[in-house]
């Protein structure tokens, strides 16, 4: 997996692809970054609990 930087609309992004030929990446900005890290430990036990499904 690997992550880079980018830019839409003149706004930083951040992309995340599984592979360097990823066809749909995984991209948002500033603010949904913001969202993500106030609700790391949800998104942890969603995982987590998904996983064992």
């Amino acid at each position: 997996m690997s992550a880079e930087r980018g830019e839409f609309k003149g706004k930083p992004m951040l992309i995340l692809k599984r592979s360097e030929d990823e066809k749909f990446p995984f991209s948002f900005g500033i603010s949904k970054a913001k969202m993500i890290l106030d609700n790391l430990e949800d998104i942890k036990k969603f995982v987590a609990d998904c996983d064992n499904a």
